[in-house]
C-alpha cells in the first residue's frame, strides 16, 4: 500500500467522523456516550439569566441545531435536497413540458410564522409566535414537542437581541436569513422580515418568518414584499396568498411560476416569481459585501476563509450580517464551508465566540466588546461609521494567497459596473474567484488512481502539489490540502466514477482553462 493511500485512509476516517459531526451538529456523547463535540459542549453549558430561564428548552435545542450554509452540496453543485414534509402533497402535473419547469417534489415553504414582541409581567418584551400557517394537526406527542422546540428557537433568531426592546414610532424594515440544521441532518432555511406593523403611536416591531427546505434569498424577499403589502390591509389577507403559494411547485432554475392573488379594491393580481438560472448563486447578493468592504478587504476575508480560520463579522443591521456571510461562503465555490456557520448569533449564545474551532459568525455591534477580547481570529467591522475594518487580525492574511493570483482577482473585480444588477455582479464576482481554484487545484482529477473500473479512487496528494510549477502556488496548495473543505471534496471525488465528474460549471471552467493552456503552448512551438 502506497504512502499516499495510507494517508488518505487516515484522513478519510477523520473526515467521516467530521462529516458525522457536521450533519448531526450534536454532542457525540448523545451518540456514543464517550466524546462530546467541543462546540456543542460550549453551547450546552450557556446558562441563561433569570429572565431567560423560560427559554432553557430552546437553548438546549440550539445546542443541537445550527445555523449554517444553505442545504446545497453536490458533485459540482447538482442539488441534493432533503425530502419535504409529508403534509406537502405534490400538485398535479399536466404535461411533460411542465415537469421540466419545476424541481421534482420541491415546494416553496413548510410554514409561515409571525413573531410578535409581547410585554411580560416584568415589563420586558419577549418574542412569541402569534400566527402560524398552516397549523400542524395530527402530530403525535413527540412530533408536537419537537415542533414547539423548533418554533421557540425560531423566535430567538428572529429577535436575537433578546428582551431589549421598547415601542417605536419608526423602524427601518430589514430582511435576513438563517439555516437550521436538525439533529437528523435535515436542513430548513429561515427567511425573516422585521418591520413595524401598521398602526398609530409607538409599538414594537414584528417579524415574519418563512421556513423552507429551499435556499433562494432573492425570491423569498419578493414573497415578503407581497406578505407585507397584505399585512398592511389585514392579517387575514395573508392566508389566501400563502395558500396559493403553498400549492405552487417550486420552479427549476431559470423558470418562473405565477401566483394568482386577490386584493380588495385592486382585484386579482398575477405575481411572477422567477428563480435565478445559476442555482449555486441564488441565495447570494454580493452588493452588500462590496458596499461594506473594498476589493482588497474582500480578498483578505476570502484568504482567511479558505484557510478555515475563525472569522467574526460585526454590523448593526441583521440584513447586513446575513447577506455578507452568505456571500463570503459563496466565494468558496466549488468548496463548501464545513464548520460552524451562524449568520446572526442570538445574544444568549454569544459565548460561541470562545469556541476554538473554525467558524463564521455574525454579531451585532452592541456585543462587540464580548468579541474583541478574543485573539487568533479575524474580526471584520461592516459598519458605515467604522474606523478600522479589521479590529482583530493575525496579520498574515495578505500573504496567504499567491501574489499573482491575488492581482488577477482584483483585476477581474474592476470589470464590474458601478450600478450593476444582482445578476451582473454575481457573474463578475464568480468569474473573478472561480478561476483561482481552477488554476490552483483544477488538475485534481489527474491524480486520482483507481485499481479497476467501478473501484473507489485514491488521491495522490504529494504528486498533486508537486506537479505545480509556481513555488508560491505550491506553498498555498500544500496548506489548502489540510483543510476540511478540500478533504471532503476529495473524499467525494474518490467515491465518484470519472464519467460523473464531468458536470457543473467548475468542470467546465477547468476544461476551458486546460484548452487555453494547450493553445498557448502550441503557439510557443
Amino acid at each position: 500500500m502506497s504512502g499516499d493511500e495510507v494517508k488518505r485512509r487516515i484522513r478519510k476516517t477523520h473526515g467521516q467522523k467530521h462529516m458525522k459531526q457536521r450533519w448531526s451538529e450534536q454532542p457525540q456523547s448523545a451518540a456514543n456516550g464517550k466524546e462530546k463535540d467541543a462546540l456543542s459542549f460550549d453551547l450546552s453549558t450557556v446558562q441563561p439569566s433569570e429572565h431567560e430561564k423560560g427559554e432553557r428548552g430552546a437553548i438546549k435545542r440550539l445546542s443541537t441545531m445550527w445555523s449554517s450554509f444553505r442545504g446545497k452540496h453536490d458533485k459540482d453543485r447538482v442539488m441534493k435536497e432533503p425530502p419535504l414534509q409529508e403534509s406537502l402533497e405534490p400538485a398535479p402535473v399536466d404535461t411533460p413540458a411542465k415537469e421540466q419547469r419545476y424541481m421534482s417534489g420541491q415546494y416553496f415553504f413548510e410554514y409561515l410564522v409571525v413573531v410578535s414582541l409581547k410585554k411580560s409581567k416584568e415589563g420586558a418584551y419577549e418574542p412569541q409566535i402569534t400566527y402560524q400557517f398552516p397549523k400542524r394537526d395530527g402530530m403525535v406527542r413527540f412530533q408536537r414537542e419537537e415542533e414547539e422546540k423548533t418554533l421557540k428557537a425560531i423566535t430567538l433568531f428572529c429577535f436575537p437581541e433578546g428582551i431589549n426592546w421598547a415601542p417605536l414610532t419608526e423602524y427601518h424594515s430589514e430582511t435576513f436569513s438563517f439555516v437550521l440544521t436538525e439533529i437528523d441532518g435535515s436542513r430548513r432555511n429561515g427567511y425573516c422580515r422585521r418591520l413595524l406593523p401598521h398602526g398609530n403611536g409607538a409599538r414594537p416591531p414584528e417579524a415574519y418568518c418563512i421556513i423552507s427546505r429551499l435556499a433562494c434569498f432573492g425570491l423569498f424577499s419578493k414573497i415578503f414584499d407581497e406578505v407585507e403589502k397584505r399585512r398592511q390591509i389585514s392579517m387575514a389577507m395573508i392566508y389566501p396568498f400563502m395558500q396559493s403559494l403553498r400549492e405552487a411547485a417550486f420552479p427549476a432554475p431559470g423558470n418562473t411560476v405565477k401566483i394568482k392573488s386577490f386584493i380588495p379594491d385592486k382585484g386579482t393580481e398575477i405575481i411572477s416569481l422567477t428563480r435565478p438560472l445559476d442555482s449555486w448563486l441564488e441565495h447570494v447578493d454580493f452588493r452588500t459585501l462590496f458596499r461594506c468592504l473594498t476589493d482588497e478587504e474582500v480578498l483578505l476575508v476570502f484568504a482567511a476563509a479558505v484557510m478555515e480560520r475563525r472569522i467574526v463579522f460585526i454590523a448593526e443591521e441583521l440584513s447586513t450580517l446575513s447577506q455578507v456571510i452568505h456571500a463570503v461562503v459563496a466565494l468558496l465555490y466549488p468548496f463548501t464551508w464545513q464548520h460552524t456557520f451562524i449568520s446572526i448569533v442570538p445574544e444568549i449564545l454569544i459565548d460561541v465566540v470562545m469556541a476554538p474551532t473554525p467558524y463564521l459568525l455574525g454579531v451585532q455591534k452592541r456585543l462587540l466588546e464580548q468579541v474583541t477580547d478574543q485573539s487568533d481570529l479575524l474580526v471584520v467591522d461592516l459598519s458605515e461609521d467604522k474606523g478600522d475594518t479589521f479590529l482583530v487580525q493575525s496579520g498574515d492574511e495578505k500573504y496567504i494567497l499567491p501574489p499573482k493570483l491575488q492581482d488577477e482577482i482584483l483585476q477581474a473585480l474592476r470589470n464590474r459596473k458601478e450600478k450593476a444588477t444582482v445578476e451582473e455582479l454575481n457573474t463578475v464576482v464568480s468569474e473573478a474567484f472561480l478561476p483561482f481554484f481552477v488554476k490552483t487545484v483544477g488538475h485534481f482529477a489527474s491524480y486520482v488512481t483507481r485499481k479497476g473500473s467501478g473501484q473507489p479512487g485514491v488521491f495522490q496528494s504529494r504528486a498533486f502539489y508537486k506537479a505545480i510549477e509556481s513555488k508560491t502556488t505550491r506553498h498555498f496548495v500544500k496548506k489548502f490540502l489540510q483543510t476540511q473543505m478540500f478533504d471532503l471534496f476529495i473524499q467525494e471525488l474518490e467515491q465518484q466514477q470519472p464519467a460523473s465528474l464531468q458536470q457543473g460549471i467548475f468542470h467546465k471552467k477547468i476544461v476551458e482553462y486546460q484548452e487555453k493552456k494547450k493553445r498557448e503552448k502550441a503557439k510557443k512551438r
